[in-house]
């Protein structure tokens, strides 16, 4: 396993290799480009339904089938925001979505192997670029390319996540040369790295610890988060939403996830290293199912490193205890880092008052109930120390 062999760097880990401003899309999106770079603009008249329905359908079926990926990852930015205002950007959502965005965003989707909606992937791993192109991808040097409202709360609460993604790329690297130093028995290697690890770990807590220092819960809950739910378990939306314009939808609504930081293939990726397993309960199904809508490279990465991965059997058969310590150091910090976000999801949803439609405080952004099981898979991690 090499992380290149998955797009992937020390650098940048998930996050895109490129950079979304330097992606120049062709002429036939110029008005969907538009569009997308005033949506706050659209979306405060009240009519983004009326702005949007205006737009043309570009018929990118082919050039979504040929392009390059960039390109492809850029318009698929610009149309999952598109269509998710189009959605949510009103008081009533609607029932359908015009075949003018429902065709593009289906071709887009079919060629990146993802749901026609607003995936994690769109939102932030490929939504970013560095200020100063000389400098590093850190909290004050990057930029959101795509906003809905704009503002700075919804812009640093994507930010604190590109942060995050690129620290985690020494997690990631570390995790493919632990493989190999396993497979070895290289008990001092596999140390090292774990050491590395739980250094990385230790800023990526700092980072997620800024999160309050310019996104407010209320501001987040009210104008940051209604934008990126689904149409799955979401009572507003019924059964779906129908994709106008689709032959092979047949008309029937459609119910995908919304957007969530659980579709982030961080913690997923450490559980595939370290062996950590969780019991059967609603989150659990639903993160499985959540497995399907993150970019298909970052799928088989995951999958990989769980089927290559002999690191917790060589740790406990190692008789080492300071190896032992290190893997137990990096166990606990994901344990952390999820009561962490189990805080987060408290402050910033659970307690906030609902009163927008299809914004259920009790209710995460991909359609689950999830504050118990959030406390339940942090507690399960925890108590597979080795």
């Amino acid at each position: 396993m090499q992380l290149s062999d998955y797009g992937m760097s020390r650098e940048r880990g998930f996050l895109s290799p490129y950079e979304i401003d330097a992606v120049a899309l062709p002429a036939q999106f110029d008005e969907v480009k538009q569009a997308a770079g005033n949506l706050s603009g659209l979306l405060t008249t009240g009519r983004i339904r009326h702005w949007l329905g205006q737009l043309a359908d570009p018929g990118i079926e082919e050039w979504a089938r040929e392009a390059a990926e960039q390109e492809v990852r850029t318009a698929m930015v610009h149309y999952s925001f598109l269509v998710q205002a189009y959605v949510w950007g009103e008081p009533e959502p609607p029932a359908f979505l015009p075949a003018n965005l429902s065709r593009p965003i289906v071709a887009i989707a079919d060629r990146l192997g993802q749901a026609p909606l607003l995936p994690y992937s769109a939102y932030v791993l490929d939504n970013w670029y560095r200020l100063d192109k000389a400098g590093p991808i850190d909290l004050s040097n990057i930029a959101m390319f795509q906003n809905f409202l704009g503002g700075a709360d919804e812009n640093w609460f994507v930010l604190v996540h590109v942060a995050i993604e690129a620290e985690a790329g020494v997690l990631l690297d570390n995790a493919v040369k632990l493989v190999a130093a396993s497979s070895q028995r290289d008990a001092a290697e596999a140390e090292r790295l774990l050491v590395e690890m739980d250094q990385a770990w230790e800023r990526i807590y700092g980072h997620f610890g800024r999160m309050p220092e310019r996104c407010d819960p209320y501001i987040y809950f009210h104008r940051v988060r209604p934008y990126i739910h689904g149409w799955a378990n979401n009572p507003a939306l019924g059964e779906g939403l129908v994709y106008e314009g689709v032959d092979r939808f047949e008309g029937r609504p459609q119910a995908y996830r919304g957007q969530t930081g659980s579709q982030s293939s961080i913690v997923p990726a450490m559980d595939a290293l370290f062996g950590v397993g969780h019991s059967d309960d609603p989150l659990k199904r639903f993160l499985d199912e959540l497995h399907h809508y993150r970019p298909v490279p970052h799928r088989r990465f995951i999958e990989d490193l769980g089927a290559h991965s002999t690191l917790r059997a060589f740790v406990t058969g190692s008789g080492s205890s300071s190896l032992k310590a290190a893997f137990n150091a990096c166990l606990e910090q994901v344990a952390r880092f999820r009561t962490r976000h189990l805080e987060y999801a408290a402050s910033y949803i659970n307690k906030q008052a609902g009163s927008i439609k299809g914004n259920d405080p009790d209710v995460g952004t991909g359609g689950t109930p999830f504050m118990k099981y959030l406390k339940k898979h942090r507690d399960e991690n925890r108590a597979q120390i080795v």
